[in-house]
């Protein structure tokens, strides 16, 4: 039905309590806290326990998701999980997350569309509902990167952290998601990429050793592409809704790549600082986690009032670019 309204129900995040500060990356590589202020305005960033799987920090976030939108995990019929760092390769980690909640009824799948992952997720829940096909869906972007950071690599390993964000989609009665908008550039797939582990680089001790298991990034040209493709995203979303202009909405809520972007992005967007939602200085880029967390932070912070209207807006490897804009 065409008039069918879906909207977010509650949303939840989790944060691991382990911190590495700017000065404990000092000890590790060649850099200052100074430097990695400078260019990325991050002092801090959490990581998991070594071993500690994404399923498991996914499955904490949606407990708090859950809670949120006042339903039990029999409720839910879909899962969606945003991850480029699975438990493994197969199965998904939607159905490890699922079986960690004993959501029996939920078909579950993942989505890889790295930073731009949660997003994704939601506008593919977001279409399944509206088939009348699913009621209530749990999309959770959920990350362990720390377990495929180079920690030897000074340009690299000062961004990253851990954690996971979750919401749950369903009907509504007015407001919900207004529009998303999803775009993608295969052909600069080598500006960011993990090279081994899959069918082109099967794992060997040479792929080891030559730490082909760590995700590789050219930082110059993403920041570049990234600005325009987060610009470009949230006009797009913004025309779609039927919104003029992203400055008459109420908050801007931006995949948290690090703080340059951001700010080129807002004076991009001609939007004050105010209306940017950030916490890049206290968490780092969590990738898929960034933008979920970031929304149940905002939400739970009082910066999120009914009837408001907000954007999500991420880039991301693949290149992955996407936005949605939500009536609360």
């Amino acid at each position: 039905m065409p008039d069918k309204r879906i909207g977010i129900l509650g949303t939840g995040h989790f944060i691991p309590s382990k911190v590495l500060t700017n000065q404990d990356l000092e000890r590790m590589v060649d850099t200052s806290d100074e430097w990695i202020i400078t260019r990325t305005g991050i002092k801090e960033r959490h990581l998991v326990e070594k071993g500690t799987p994404t399923s498991q920090i996914a499955f904490l976030a949606a407990q708090d998701a859950l809670k949120g939108a006042k339903l039990n995990p029999e409720d839910i019929d879909l899962i969606i999980v945003g991850t480029i760092t699975p438990d493994m390769q197969f199965p998904s980690t939607a159905c490890f997350v699922q079986a960690k909640i004993g959501a029996k009824n939920a078909a579950c799948f993942d989505v890889s569309a790295a930073c731009s992952g949660f997003i994704y997720a939601i506008s593919v829940a977001e279409s399944m509902i509206k088939s009348g096909q699913y009621k209530n869906a749990l999309v959770i972007g959920a990350e362990v990167l720390s377990s495929i950071t180079d920690w030897q690599d000074r340009n690299t390993c000062v961004l990253f952290g851990d954690g996971a964000g979750a919401a749950v989609l369903g009907l509504v009665n007015e407001g919900g998601i207004l529009s998303t908008y999803l775009g993608s550039d295969g052909n600069q797939t080598g500006l960011l990429y993990l090279p081994a582990g899959g069918s082109a680089m099967p794992a060997t001790i040479d792929t080891v050793n030559n730490r082909m298991h760590y995700l590789k990034m050219s930082g110059n040209e993403v920041f570049k592409l990234a600005v325009k493709a987060m610009t470009d995203a949230a006009n797009n979303a913004a025309k779609k809704a039927g919104i003029s202009s992203v400055d008459q909405l109420d908050l801007i809520i931006p995949h948290q790549a690090n703080m340059r972007i951001l700010l080129a992005v807002a004076k991009r967007l001609k939007i004050p600082e105010e209306k940017l939602f950030l916490n890049v200085t206290r968490y780092g880029n969590m990738s898929s986690a960034s933008t979920a967390v970031a929304l149940d932070e905002a939400v739970k912070e009082g910066r999120i009032k009914k009837g408001d209207n907000i954007v999500l807006v991420a880039f991301g490897a693949g290149l992955t670019w996407a936005a949605c804009v939500i009536k609360w």
